[in-house]
């Protein structure tokens, strides 16, 4: 009996492509590179918002926009939020979260914080450098953060102070429209006294914009970290917290 074995040749220009694939099957399986978490980026992006909103008035909402889990970073054990010079926790924003430990890196994540609260309208019109009483001035409920940003929300930030300019009944009224003293003024040292239940802690800081008695105010403090709070008479600005 006569066996037949027959077997289809490799052609000499499959065979270089065959060796590489086999040699590739036979490597070992390289590891993952490890990527930041986006979740707690984005819990030290609202922790520090909330921290940084806590002296507005009126109902805080804060909203962390995404933070791209295909980053390319190295996880970090150790994250601290900040805000760019010269931003400030109001409306949009972006927040800056930088990392400590391992590997230091820098990112950016959108957020978003909206204040509902009372402020002050002009009850009808008013004259330039006519003395405000408490009939020229009513409140109103609505999105603090879509008025000017030196907006009133008291009473006592008007009453008794000279308007700058005319304005129309039914005008938001902000710093800007009256003569009102500065308690603090940019560039000025200033003590920033942060008060908590039980508790009480003053920082060195330097105002990064004038404000009167009872307006917020921003302090760029010794480590840098940009802190808003609410300026009082005698270059003192005031946070609360919990």
């Amino acid at each position: 009996m006569v066996e037949w074995r027959h077997s289809s040749p490799v052609t000499p220009m499959l065979r270089p492509a065959l060796l590489v694939a086999l040699a590739l099957l036979l490597l070992p399986a390289l590891p993952v590179q490890a990527r930041q978490d986006p979740v707690p980026v984005r819990a030290e992006v609202n922790r520090f918002l909330d921290l940084q909103s806590r002296s507005l008035p009126g109902e805080v909402r804060i909203q962390v926009g995404e933070f791209n889990g295909d980053n390319g970073l190295v996880p970090c054990v150790q994250l601290e939020a900040f805000l760019p010079a010269g931003a400030r926790a109001w409306g949009r924003v972006s927040v800056g979260v930088r990392c400590l430990a391992p590997t230091p890196w820098t990112a950016y994540v959108p957020a978003e914080v909206r204040v509902r609260g009372l402020y002050l309208v002009s009850a009808g019109p008013i004259a330039a450098g006519q003395i405000l009483g408490p009939a020229d001035i009513r409140r109103e409920a609505g999105e603090l953060t879509a008025q000017a940003a030196d907006v009133l929300t008291e009473p006592s930030q008007a009453v008794g102070h000279a308007a700058r300019v005319s304005l129309a009944g039914g005008r938001p009224l902000a710093a800007s429209h009256l003569r009102l003293p500065p308690a603090v003024l940019q560039g000025q040292p200033v003590k920033v006294v942060s008060r908590g239940a039980g508790f009480q802690v003053a920082n060195d800081g330097v105002a990064l914009s004038s404000a009167a008695d009872g307006q917020a105010a921003q302090v760029r403090l010794a480590n840098g970290q940009v802190v808003r709070g609410t300026a009082r008479n005698g270059g003192i600005v005031e946070i609360t917290l919990p």
